[in-house]
């Protein structure tokens, strides 16, 4: 009987015990728990408000992203929906297929790599300003040939085969067609034609050609013709001023006159009749034949002409004489083989 009241004692005790000790965890978490509240209770309000906010800081970032990027996407949907509409409005350049002219042999240099331009011609390119014969003629003796304009388009390079199967480039140049026929009747302007592509090509894409230029007679095009984006509006022309000279008066420029024998058909010389009163020696004279350029000065500072001609010429051969009685200097250059 004691034994067993021992051991319902002892039971109790341990489930007591047990029951004890869960009492103190449970009581101990609890007592965490208000510690912790307490402590938050206790911290500054900057320091509780620091918390709070970097508890939001995730989600208004993200936020403020997503918003940033429908504002931009929302943008340009706008810039490029206006550009269309003032493209569609007032297109700045069309699409056209010009018509084959002539074509023009030469080479680059240094490398004397065979270059052909197709010198086309169409309706949609605008016209230069009318220009006659002896117009032209004042324009190429003028110091700056450069005033008068030609519009043309300049076409990209395009590798081609000529009749040797041997690679060459060739450019395409589009003038306007009244201007191209007029050429064609007159060696002077189709030389003048020539010569001003030449030019705009060297320009456009830096090259240097050779001005011993051929002209095609069985052949108007060299590859097939393309369409050319052109340009419907002009660019604005900023005109440059020259600064006014104080100092004494400039040498003069002599008058000039260009003639071509024979008159027509194919040139065989070009000549230069130059005025120079008050010269009375060749002695003080200073003559210059380029290919392309002539270059004449008068000593001590009296004259000086300085002109560029649209033909080729032989300067070792060319020959110059100056009549004293009419004080008239005669420059005569064999023109080469670039005349059609």
């Amino acid at each position: 009987m004691f034994h067993r009241e021992l051991a319902v004692s002892l039971r109790f005790w341990t489930c007591f015990e047990c029951f004890y000790s869960e009492m103190l965890e449970a009581e101990k978490v609890v007592a965490t728990r208000k510690i912790t509240q307490r402590a938050f209770c206790c911290l500054p309000d900057d320091l509780k408000h620091v918390e709070l906010k970097l508890r939001m800081t995730d989600s208004s970032l993200l936020n403020s992203e997503l918003e940033l990027q429908q504002q931009e996407e929302l943008y340009q949907q706008m810039l490029l929906q206006t550009m269309g509409k003032l493209q569609s409005e007032s297109p700045d350049s069309t699409l056209i297929r010009p018509q084959p002219g002539l074509c023009v042999k030469t080479f680059s240099e240094p490398g004397k790599q065979k270059v052909f331009i197709n010198i086309c011609q169409s309706t949609s390119v605008p016209p230069p300003p009318d220009l006659s014969r002896e117009e032209l003629v004042q324009l190429l003796q003028s110091e700056d040939p450069s005033g008068y304009r030609v519009p043309m388009s300049l076409g990209e390079p395009h590798a081609e085969t000529d009749n040797n199967s041997q690679g060459c480039t060739a450019y395409d140049v589009v003038i306007n067609q009244d201007f191209f026929q007029k050429s064609q009747k007159d060696p002077l302007f189709q030389q003048f034609v020539i010569l001003v592509s030449v030019e705009g090509l060297e320009n456009k894409y830096s090259l240097e050609l050779n001005r011993d230029w051929k002209v095609l007679k069985n052949r108007k095009f060299l590859g097939s013709v393309s369409e050319q984006n052109i340009r419907m509006k002009s660019r604005p022309v900023i005109q440059e001023l020259q600064p006014q000279e104080n100092g004494p008066a400039c040498v003069k420029r002599p008058e000039c006159s260009l003639l071509v024998e024979p008159p027509t058909g194919h040139p065989e010389y070009l000549i230069a009749e130059i005025k120079l009163p008050g010269v009375s020696s060749s002695r003080s004279l200073v003559l210059d034949v380029g290919e392309d350029r002539l270059v004449l000065t008068a000593r001590p500072s009296l004259y000086h002409l300085d002109i560029f001609h649209p033909f080729l010429v032989d300067q070792d051969n060319s020959v110059a004489q100056y009549n004293k009685s009419t004080q008239i200097l005669t420059v005569t250059m064999p023109v080469g083989s670039s005349g059609p």
